[in-house]
C-alpha cells in the first residue's frame, strides 16, 4: 500500500520561507500564514435570510529589499508555493527600489516563540446551526408581536469568527495565534403616520466565545426595544438649529470616540501614507505633547490587552508584542498609534503593536487598535454617575446608540446621530425625541466635555465593520468607555 505523504506543518512551510528571505539577501522578511473561518446568521420578519459558514485559507510573503517593501501571496500551502511567492516578493520588491525616494527604515522588534489563543468558554463553531437559527426566529417573532402597535419590520444576526495565524520572521520569531470573535443583535422598525423610525440592541462585538451571545439577554431585551420604537415613531422632532448640552451613553460616544480619536492619530494617516475615507489628519506630529486635544480630565488610552476587546491579540502582524499606552494623557495629544515603519518615522525606538492585515491577502497597515476613554477619577468634581449627569442638567438631550455620521477629510469638523434621544428638562428625562444630530470640530468637543461617568458604567462597544485603504482592508476594535455630559454643542436635525 502506498502511504499519502506527510502534511507539511504551517511552522515548516513558514521556516522554509525564512530561510528563502534569507537566501534573496533581504534586510527583512516575514510571512503569515492564515486560516479565517467566518460564520455568519441573519433573520427577517419571520425567515432566515442568511446563513453563510465559509473558510478562507491561504499566506502573505512580505519582504524589504534595498529599503523597499515587496508583497505577495497565494492560497497554496506547499513548499513549491513558499518558493515561487518568495521570489514574486523580492521580484515586486526590486520594482518598487526603481520610484523609492526614500527607503524605508524599520524599529527594532524582539524575537518571540509563543502561542496566543483567545480565551473562550464556548466555542460558537460548536453550538448547532438549529440552535442558532431559533434563536434569530424567535428574536423577530417577538418583535412582530408588535405588530398590531406598529412593529412592521424585525431582523437579527449573529456573527462569529475564528482567525488562526502562523507569524514568522527573519528578526527570529514564530508565533502561533487563535482569535475567537462573536457579535449578535437586533433591531425593528415601527411605521406611523407616514414616517419610519428604527430601534436597535447589541451584544457588542466582542473576542469572547458562544457566551458573550447571552441569549437570556437578548430576548430580556425585545419588549424594550419594541416600546421604544413605537414611542420614537411617535416622538416630536428633535430641536434644530440651536446648542444644548448632551449627554451621551457609551453606546452612541464609541463611535465618536473612533472617527475623531481613533483615525486621526492613525501615524500612517498622519503622515499622508494613507488619505482614503475622509482624508488625513489635523493632529499632525508637531502637536505631539502641545496639543489640548480635551479637556484635563479626558485620558484615551490605547490597549491590545484588553480582556475581551475587538482587537484583542498576543502580537500585531509584524510580531510586536500587545502593549497598552496613552494617545491622549490629561488632555493633551501625547503619542500616535504606529508599524516599525511609521515608529521609526516618529523617533521612537519601537513600535506599539498597530500593524494589523485583515486577510492573508492583505499588507499590514497601521490600524486602530481597542481605544478607550477612562472612566473619571473618584472624588473628582468632574465625575459623576449617568443618573448624576441628568439630575444636574437643566436642558439637554440623551442620547443611545449609533446613527448617521461624517467628517471632513482632516477629522476636524463632524456631525453624528444616534438610535434614540431622550429630551431633559429640570434634572429629569421627560420624553422620547427623533431626528437629531450634533455638530462639532474634534478638539472643540473633547474640550466641552463637563462630566465624565464612573468606572463602573464602564461598557465595551465598538465594531467589527472598520474600512481603510485602498483595496479597502476590514478591522475590528473596541472603544470602552463611560457616559459624559458635553456642554453647549451645536444641534441640528436628521431630516
Amino acid at each position: 500500500m502506498v502511504q499519502a505523504p506527510a502534511q507539511i506543518t504551517p511552522t515548516e512551510l513558514a521556516t522554509l520561507a525564512i530561510e528563502l528571505i534569507r537566501q534573496a539577501g533581504c534586510e527583512y522578511g516575514d510571512i503569515r500564514l492564515c486560516t479565517y473561518r467566518n460564520q455568519r446568521f441573519s433573520a427577517r420578519d419571520r425567515s432566515l435570510s442568511n446563513l453563510c459558514d465559509n473558510v478562507s485559507s491561504g499566506f502573505g510573503v512580505r519582504v524589504l529589499l534595498n529599503g523597499a517593501w515587496g508583497f505577495a501571496a497565494s492560497h497554496r500551502k506547499t513548499p513549491e508555493e513558499i518558493a515561487r511567492i518568495v521570489a514574486q516578493a523580492v521580484e515586486i520588491a526590486k520594482g518598487s527600489h526603481l520610484t523609492q525616494q526614500e527607503p524605508v527604515r524599520l524599529v527594532p522588534v524582539e524575537a518571540y516563540r509563543d502561542r496566543y489563543i483567545t480565551p473562550i468558554e464556548i466555542d460558537p463553531f460548536d453550538v448547532p446551526i438549529s440552535q442558532k437559527a431559533e434563536l434569530l426566529l424567535d428574536l423577530t417573532g417577538r418583535l412582530l408581536g408588535y405588530q398590531e402597535k406598529g412593529i412592521k419590520k424585525a431582523y437579527s444576526f449573529l456573527n462569529f469568527t475564528r482567525e488562526e495565524k502562523t507569524f514568522a520572521s527573519t528578526e527570529g520569531s514564530l508565533i502561533e495565534q487563535t482569535i475567537y470573535r462573536s457579535y449578535a443583535g437586533f433591531g425593528c422598525m415601527a411605521i406611523a403616520n407616514g414616517d419610519a423610525q428604527s430601534r436597535t440592541y447589541e451584544r457588542s462585538p466582542l473576542n469572547l466565545g458562544y457566551e458573550h451571545i447571552n441569549p437570556s439577554d437578548l430576548l430580556a431585551n425585545v419588549d424594550r426595544v419594541a416600546e421604544e420604537a413605537i414611542e420614537k415613531v411617535h416622538a416630536p422632532d428633535g430641536p434644530s438649529n440651536t446648542r444644548t448640552d448632551l449627554i451621551l451613553k457609551p453606546t452612541n460616544l464609541w463611535l465618536t470616540i473612533h472617527e475623531s480619536v481613533g483615525h486621526p492619530t492613525e501615524l500612517d494617516r498622519v503622515y499622508g501614507y494613507e488619505a482614503n475615507f475622509a482624508g488625513t489628519s489635523f493632529a499632525t506630529t508637531d502637536k505631539m505633547g502641545k496639543l489640548q486635544y480635551g479637556a484635563p480630565w479626558i485620558n484615551f488610552v490605547a490597549d491590545r490587552t484588553q480582556a475581551g476587546g475587538r482587537g484583542t491579540m498576543g502580537y500585531d502582524d509584524e510580531g510586536v508584542k500587545a502593549q497598552k499606552w496613552h494617545v491622549v494623557k490629561d488632555g493633551i495629544l501625547v503619542d500616535y498609534l504606529t508599524d516599525r515603519e511609521t515608529a521609526h518615522r516618529l523617533g521612537r525606538g519601537s513600535s506599539n503593536g498597530s500593524a494589523y492585515a485583515d486577510s492573508w491577502s492583505s499588507v499590514p497597515m497601521v490600524r486602530i487598535p481597542n481605544l478607550g476613554l477612562e472612566p473619571g477619577e473618584d472624588g473628582d468634581s468632574h465625575t459623576a454617575t449617568l443618573e448624576e449627569m441628568i439630575a444636574d442638567t437643566k436642558e439637554g438631550i440623551l442620547i443611545d446608540g449609533i446613527g448617521s455620521f461624517s467628517i471632513d477629510q482632516q477629522r476636524r469638523n463632524f456631525q453624528f446621530g444616534g438610535d434614540a434621544f431622550w429630551k431633559i428638562e429640570n434634572g429629569k428625562v421627560v420624553g422620547m425625541l427623533k431626528n437629531v444630530t450634533y455638530h462639532s470640530m474634534t478638539t472643540d468637543f473633547w474640550n466641552s466635555v463637563d462630566a465624565i461617568g464612573t468606572v463602573s458604567e464602564r461598557v465595551q462597544c465598538g465594531t467589527n465593520l472598520c474600512g481603510k485603504g485602498e483595496p479597502m482592508q476590514v478591522a475590528q476594535m473596541t472603544h470602552a468607555c463611560v457616559p459624559v455630559r458635553v456642554k453647549n454643542i451645536q444641534i441640528g436635525r436628521n431630516s
